[in-house]
């Protein structure tokens, strides 16, 4: 293997995040048009989802900075992965953490950070990538008066005071909605410790404004702080971005070469639905250049690429293979075997990921960086997963769903993430009674889910809040009986819990000739009154002189008297059964207090329940 020097490195890849509407794509074919009408001059090559800046273009992008550019551009250039958002970061991915080696989050200064914006952030931190802000739009200020393709520090140096104030307001409230997500930023000019804040840059994908800045810090970046990361390795490092079926190809693969080198005829074993796929290369394409465009061919054909390049792979079998998955190449000296459990692997660990207790929800994602995003946020969210697939939904998913109408129905839900739903499959969901929600935005499909829950949630609480029992502990007011019996009306103080109309009553006696225990039922609080108002429910403490209740009994209960059946000195209790205890857990767990709880283990024992 050659030896890696630091003189010796590839470019970096670097990806664009942020919410719809920022401004991602226009930001890059701003960064891409430098000169357009030039064919392609400085060399600026677009790939399959990538598009490719060599040092010179940047060198010359840049020359607008004068001397706050980086003093020599180390690196080849820059490979921005241009299909922004989630799919692609979340895809460009080996063993969990991200191939991207810096990303760009686009944040629009007029709006703020928005709930994609949020999610990208989370992203962004789960593998830990480092990542500047665009801050883009800055056209929109109030009396912005652009001057195309300059350096931002400059344009704002030259706009008038009340521009400069607002400016300067935008970006505080900017700083804030970061540090309530925890991250310090500031002005990137003004960012001496690059480890603990985050550079926002001022940019405009209108006028071009701060695309300078943000090329220039992106290489300082990468070449000062991650060279040890970027130097260039003979070991092959490459994943699937996306599969795609092409006229006149077929089944392919967009693929993005990190490390190493593909040539045509190399054996490769990539992740697939149903098991590893090993084929063999029959072509490597990238696109034309733009100023081929006379070339009847959309693609340019090679025998062999190296690394860092965004490629597309034509070969047999590609059908089931798996957007998101490492693509390795099996070489003379390796064993199939190793490798084919080895590219499976992803998809083993998240399989992990599934309840044991074979309660949850069904998730299915369009590609594994996808689903492992989705299940990650589940998990943080301690919503339990039963069941995955990645592609398409088909009938056989929802007869997998199906499984928890009889196990558990607020889990007979299946969350699919940026996958389309099969006709067939949605007809027999409706027919079965699974709800299946889709959406692009995890926190879309999260939001829509959690409400489902609460309704079912909500729904289950009314129909038990019959069987409901609440632990509370009665003492009567010395003299204070209104009616001795059916109703029975007495005056009462809450000692212990709290009393809800509805509970049922009674008291413990015991028989003075045989010794036993008795409990005797008084029948339910049908009404509470406290000066001389209801109420519906009287806690510990909250009446000083007391309240005034009525117990009635059903009419297939012989009624209780005063005198006979209770006294004044006596405790009453409300009525816990096994049956009410287990209600409580289930649908009013968060009604109780820790107190009520251990009321509710005294009562156990002294009623009996076991």
């Amino acid at each position: 293997m050659a030896a890696r020097s630091k003189d010796d490195l590839r470019s970096p890849i670097c990806c664009i995040l942020g919410h719809v509407d920022t401004g991602k794509t226009k930001l890059l074919d701003k960064i891409r048009q430098t000169n357009v009408q030039e064919g392609e001059a400085g060399g600026i090559t677009q790939q399959i989802g990538a598009t490719y800046f060599p040092a010179d273009a940047i060198v010359k992008k840049t020359a607008v900075l004068g001397p706050d550019r980086a003093e020599e551009v180390k690196v080849p250039g820059l490979l921005v992965i241009d299909t922004p958002g989630h799919e692609s970061f979340t895809n460009l991915r080996t063993r969990g953490s991200s191939l991207c080696n810096i990303a760009i989050l686009v944040v629009d200064i007029m709006h703020g950070l928005e709930p994609q914006t949020l999610e990208s952030i989370r992203l962004l931190r789960d593998r830990k990538t480092p990542f500047i802000v665009a801050l883009n739009k800055i056209d929109r200020l109030f009396d912005w008066k652009a001057i195309p393709d300059n350096s931002f520090q400059d344009s704002l140096a030259k706009q008038k005071p009340s521009v400069q104030d607002e400016f300067q307001r935008r970006v505080e409230q900017t700083q804030v909605a970061f540090a309530e997500q925890g991250l310090n930023s500031t002005l990137y000019y003004k960012n001496k410790n690059f480890a603990k804040y985050v550079s926002l840059v001022p940019t405009s994908a209108h006028t071009g404004e701060g695309i300078p800045d943000m090329l220039n810090l992106l290489v300082n970046l990468t070449q000062s702080r991650m060279s040890d990361k970027l130097m260039y390795i003979t070991e092959l490092e490459c994943t699937v971005l996306e599969v795609k079926v092409i006229e006149g190809l077929g089944t392919t693969i967009d693929v993005v070469l990190v490390n190493g080198w593909l040539h045509e005829g190399d054996k490769i074993v990539v992740c697939g639905l149903n098991g590893p796929i090993v084929t063999q290369v029959r072509a490597l394409l990238t696109p034309q250049p733009m100023r081929e465009l006379r070339i009847k061919s959309q693609y340019v054909h090679h025998k062999s690429v190296k690394a860092a390049l965004g490629v597309k792979i034509s070969a047999p079998d590609l059908e089931k293979a798996i957007a998101g998955s490492r693509l390795l190449v099996c070489g003379p000296d390796d064993d199939e075997e190793d490798l084919k459990e080895e590219v499976m692997s992803d998809l083993t660990n998240l399989m992990s990921s599934i309840d044991r207790s074979g309660h949850g929800v069904w998730v299915q994602a369009s590609t594994l960086g996808a689903l492992e995003a989705l299940l990650e946020f589940l998990k943080t969210s301690k919503i339990p997963v039963s069941g995955i697939n990645i592609g398409p939904v088909h009938r056989k998913d929802v007869v997998k769903a199906s499984v928890m109408l009889e196990k558990a129905r607020e889990y007979a839900v299946m969350l699919c993430f940026d996958v389309k739903v099969d006709k067939e499959a949605e007809e027999m969901a409706e027919e079965l009674g699974i709800r299946v929600f889709t959406a692009d935005i995890i926190y879309h499909l999260f939001d829509r889910y959690v409400e489902y829950n609460a309704a079912i949630t909500e729904q289950k609480r009314k129909d038990q809040a019959p069987s409901a029992v609440f632990p509370c502990v009665l003492k009567m007011v010395p003299g204070a009986i209104f009616n001795k019996k059916d109703p029975i009306i007495i005056g009462v103080d809450v000692v212990e819990g709290a009393l809800r109309v509805g509970t049922p009553i009674c008291v413990v006696k015991t028989n003075s000739e045989t010794g036993a225990r008795e409990i005797n039922t008084l029948g339910k609080v049908t009404s509470i009154e406290m000066n001389h108002k209801s109420i519906d429910i009287v806690k510990k403490g909250q009446a000083g002189g007391g309240v005034a209740i009525k117990i009635e009994c059903a009419v297939y209960e012989t009624p209780k008297t005063y005198g006979r059946h209770f006294e004044e000195t006596d405790e009453f209790y409300s009525k816990i059964t096994r049956q009410s205890i287990d209600v409580l857990k289930q649908s009013f767990r968060n009604d109780m207090s820790k107190e009520d709880w251990a009321l509710i283990v005294k009562l156990k024992k002294t009623l009996g329940v076991d």
